[in-house]
């Protein structure tokens, strides 16, 4: 009649509430089973915790590495851009007198040297 009286007292208790009272109930025993499982899960959770912190130690590591190449790429893109700019100075201070001089012929003129192919096209178009 006991287990009568216990299995419809569990009908009426909430889950929650009859798993809190055998867990409790399952404390008040010492159990040698139940402390060797609590070890396993223990150490179970420590190895995997610890191996799950070295692979993200290692990402952490990997990151830096790859952070600092980055780093390193980015100053070399800058070398280059600014070694470009100075070639697009020299080249801009050098085509620069070109630019008076072609503006002060007057429209229709070049200025050719005597003997290149050029200045004999242009004495074969004036001749004819």
């Amino acid at each position: 009649m006991d287990s009568l009286t216990s299995a419809v007292s569990d009908e009426k208790t909430p889950p929650l509430e009859l798993a809190a009272t055998q867990l409790s109930k399952e404390k008040a025993k010492p159990s040698g089973a139940l402390e060797i499982s609590a070890e396993r899960f223990n150490s179970s959770v420590a190895r995997l915790t610890s191996s799950s912190i070295d692979e993200l130690q290692g990402l952490v590591s990997e990151l830096q590495k790859m952070q600092e190449f980055l780093k390193s790429e980015v100053d070399n893109v800058q070398c280059q851009i600014d070694s470009a700019l100075a070639g697009i100075n020299i080249i801009v201070e050098t085509i620069g007198p070109w630019k008076s001089i072609a503006g002060s012929q007057t429209p229709g003129t070049r200025n050719v040297r005597a003997g290149e192919p050029a200045a004999n096209i242009e004495q074969r178009i004036r001749a004819g």
